[in-house]
């Protein structure tokens, strides 16, 4: 699929998922602007990484958390580049605990990260596409917009908030030569989860290899999706053959959600 001269905006893309989408987005032509808070070297890694396939990328270390950021960032982008073609929503972060215990910052925090900093991005790159009518909206989801799980409260509220901001933005911009999806993955093998599963095992006094089937016991198919996978998806979602395809919400759980 072909991207050559599109530019696509990209969040949390410094590893994992967002990474995922930004070489899939890259090999296919289009220039990238990455988009995350890790460390001065790992950004500069991932961008090395993304511009190996000979497109132009920059990065942009702007706060999910303030909307004056978001809005500079974007524009950044146009400047740059010229216009933004193509966003992907996929920054987010998670908080675990009671409903009861739930900190109150970290409630705010979910929200605004996983939720609210989609509509700021969306907000500021609509104008642009209208008037070009072209214009892609991809939101990285969860298995959460559609089901919900113990002590994730803020989590999956956001989640299924950025689900019903998809619809509505598809509703408002069908006419306009612009879709915007959602892509709702289960567990991913990632960086961090490859990380997080010898804790388990420690934590539960299990091996790896049972801490793995431990957090895959909701996915029917017993497997990881990879971030390629989820790349995958994200291109076809950005290209002309998904030009009819508005306001859906992509499951790639291995049959979480089915059940």
């Amino acid at each position: 699929m072909e991207l050559k001269g599109k530019t696509a905006v990209v969040t949390g893309s410094t590893s994992g998922i967002g990474h995922g989408i930004a070489m899939a987005f890259a090999k296919a032509g289009a220039n990238v602007v990455l988009n995350g808070l890790g460390s001065e070297a790992d950004n500069a890694e991932a961008v090395a990484e993304v511009k190996q396939f000979g497109t132009e990328v920059t990065f942009n270390g702007a706060n999910m958390l303030r909307h004056n950021q978001i809005a500079d960032m974007v524009a950044t982008a146009e400047s740059t580049f010229g216009k933004v073609d193509i966003l992907v929503n996929n920054a987010g972060i998670q908080h675990v605990a009671p409903i009861e215990d739930f900190p109150i910052e970290k409630w705010d925090a979910v929200l605004a990260i996983n939720l609210s900093s989609s509509f700021h991005t969306i907000r500021a790159v609509i104008p642009g596409m209208k008037e070009r009518g072209w214009g892609r909206i991809i939101n990285v989801c969860s298995a959460h917009s559609l089901r919900a799980s113990a002590h994730k409260a803020a989590y999956v509220a956001a989640k299924h908030g950025l689900a019903g901001l998809t619809k509505v933005v598809a509703l408002e911009t069908a006419t306009a030569g612009i879709t915007c999806n959602a892509i709702s993955p289960g567990f991913v093998w990632t960086p961090l989860v490859e990380k997080q599963l010898p804790d388990i095992a420690k934590a539960d006094g299990i091996t790896i290899e049972e801490a793995k089937a431990q957090v895959l016991s909701r996915q029917p198919s017993g497997e990881f999706a990879t971030v390629d996978q989820i790349g995958a998806l994200a291109l076809f979602l950005a290209s002309e053959a998904a030009a009819p395809i508005t306001g859906s919400n992509y499951s790639i759980d291995g049959g979480w959600t089915a059940q």
